[in-house]
């Protein structure tokens, strides 16, 4: 018999007892897994277990895809009007606002995020994602084309069937609500799998999907790994369509296993090392708060991360005195402490990334201007890091650290910046600082 997860939160921002099962969500219930295994989720704030959730398997995953199959073919798909879609997700808004601060909780508890940044930002943007989908889900239509003055031809929208989605740990609850939200108001079915790491949001929002109405085998949450029930998402011949969001390496394994499978639709959203150019003409004190948070926000584990950040030369020492002064000011800590800006990383295998990224950049000849060692003696903290004295082919340059990790670059002009920016695989964002419309025009082209 699966789990049932009993916490009870005595914090300065959410006071609360929570309770519910944690077992896979196969057909509108809760189950263990084949295998009766395991997964203990830990709290990155002290490195202990808060609770064990059922581990799935290849062959859950199987069981999943049938509930979904079942319910595309009877209760859902072309069986279920965009009206009846649309009122059910509607419920589910409605639950979610009901169970908000628990949300948050939960999310500041497994993830190590601030409970504050979980319940203004993650949470309040799920709900808008689900309400904004459900809005949508009856206004799928269609269109009737007159090809000739005697012929008249039509299409139709319909949705693709069963889809495999897996979400990564940063974002646990908002990337959820983006799978899942433009799925469900197209009407297919899903197996959604959550990272190990960070499952609770996922479990609890199953239980607030069976409160909602939702037909049984609807929504699946398979818990487990990613070589396991990752890869069984992404190579099943009944899945057809898998959504990731995650690394790059992850990616190109869906992607192949994809291939070699029955040539799924893929969607993939990656890693990042994005640039953050700061010209001269910039207001320094909005480009320096901006920066600060673009690359230490949710404690640098974005995939938009501004990692990289180039300052024109006239502005360079000006910039780097207040940048410095900006890292000092913010507060590591406690999760639900309501003046925290940064928590811990969300695992100890992310904590010892980062810091074999920030010992490569020391060995290269970096020099560490602040931060570079972990904050405090326990849990996954490490503390706001910047680096200088960089060159484009060093680790910390060129690689996605996904910490809060950052290299700040002088740079001429244009020319030599642009020439910097993109020196990179990676092409997800980028951002410019300057009162100059042409040159924002020009550098974005």
């Amino acid at each position: 018999m699966p789990f049932t997860f009993t916490h009870e939160f005595n914090t300065p921002a959410f006071k609360g007892k929570v309770s519910f099962n944690t077992g896979l969500f196969i057909n509108g219930q809760f189950l263990d897994g084949s295998d009766n295994t395991t997964i203990d989720v830990v709290n990155p704030t002290n490195g202990k277990v808060i609770t064990s959730v059922s581990e799935g398997t290849p062959k859950d995953v199987d069981l999943a895809v049938e509930a979904a199959q079942t319910a595309f073919d009877t209760t859902w798909g072309l069986h279920a009007p965009g009206a009846q879609r649309s009122i059910l997700m509607s419920k589910l808004v409605a639950l979610m606002e009901k169970n908000a601060d628990e949300l948050a909780a939960l999310e500041a508890l497994d993830n190590g995020k601030t409970y504050n940044w979980a319940r203004n930002v993650d949470v309040a943007g799920s709900i808008d994602c689900i309400r904004y989908y459900a809005g949508w889900a009856d206004k799928i239509t269609g269109q009737v084309q007159e090809t000739t003055e005697d012929k008249l031809t039509y299409s139709r929208h319909e949705p693709i069937g069963v889809v495999g989605q897996i979400i990564p740990w940063n974002f646990p609850l908002l990337m959820m609500a983006w799978k899942i939200g433009p799925a469900l108001a197209c009407g297919n079915t899903v197996v959604l799998k959550p990272s190990e790491f960070t499952p609770l949001t996922a479990i609890r929002m199953c239980h607030l999907i069976n409160e909602a109405g939702f037909p049984p085998g609807v929504v699946n949450v398979v818990t487990g790994y990613g070589n396991t029930a990752g890869n069984a998402i992404s190579s099943h011949m009944k899945i057809e369509k898998v959504a990731f969001t995650g690394s790059t390496l992850v990616g190109r394994k869906i992607m192949e296993a994809a291939a070699k499978s029955n040539l799924k639709n893929v969607t993939l959203e990656l890693g990042g090392k994005s640039p953050n150019i700061i010209f001269d003409d910039a207001d320094i004190e909005q480009a320096v708060n901006w920066a600060a948070f673009g690359i230490f926000w949710n404690h640098g584990q974005t995939c938009t991360a501004g990692s990289r950040i180039y300052v024109q030369e006239g502005i360079y020492d000006e910039f780097f005195k207040l940048f410095m002064e900006k890292t000092r000011s913010l507060k590591i800590g406690d999760p639900f402490a309501p003046d925290t800006f940064q928590g811990p990383q969300v695992s100890e295998i992310q904590f010892n990334r980062i810091m074999s990224y920030i010992e490569s950049g020391k060995a290269a000849g970096a020099k560490v201007e602040i931060g570079g060692e972990r904050h405090g003696t326990e849990g996954y903290f490490i503390k706001p890091t910047i680096f200088t004295n960089v060159n484009p082919s060093m680790k910390i340059v060129q690689e996605e650290i996904f910490g809060p990790v950052c290299v700040v670059i002088k740079f001429k002009d244009e020319e030599d910046v642009i020439k910097q920016a993109n020196d990179t695989f990676y092409g997800l964002a980028a951002a410019l600082f300057t009162q100059n419309l042409n040159r924002a025009i020009n550098c974005k082209d």
